[in-house]
């Protein structure tokens, strides 16, 4: 079931259904209620059916925490740095140290993805010589 988006005096939406949320992020709902039910999400506001109604703000959260997701940065990590998130400003260095790990473990992946790709380029290259390459 499906309610139309809210729109402020200026024209541009301010609240987004789950199905509207899940079309535009790619997430399926149940992810979504996950999301919010670990605390992931910060808390979804409710129409006075009950129904979520998410907001730009959500949608930008979720678009960084797909980022996050693309990291590799656990579940738990990502659980854990939204609570620091709501906790407030005091929590800045805690939250930035979280991000800094997750950013040595991103370059150290992207080293080892590099190390891999020359390997690959090296055996396409093999595939590609007139002599017809080596069997490996």
């Amino acid at each position: 079931m499906s309610v139309m988006a809210s729109t402020s005096t200026s024209g541009t939406r301010t609240h987004y259904t789950i199905s509207e949320v899940a079309s535009l992020t790619g997430l399926p709902a149940h992810t979504l209620r996950w999301y919010e039910r670990i605390g992931l999400m910060p808390h979804v506001d409710r129409s006075h059916t009950g129904q979520r109604r998410f907001t730009d703000r959500d949608l930008n959260w979720l678009a960084f925490v797909g980022k996050l997701r693309l990291t590799g940065m656990p579940v738990a990590d990502m659980v854990r740095y939204a609570e620091l998130v709501r906790e407030g400003d005091h929590t800045r260095d805690a939250r930035r140290e979280l991000l800094e790990t997750t950013r040595r473990d991103v370059l150290s992946r992207i080293t080892e993805l590099q190390d891999t790709l020359a390997v690959l380029d090296i055996k396409i290259g093999h595939y590609g010589t007139a002599s017809g390459g080596t069997s490996s």
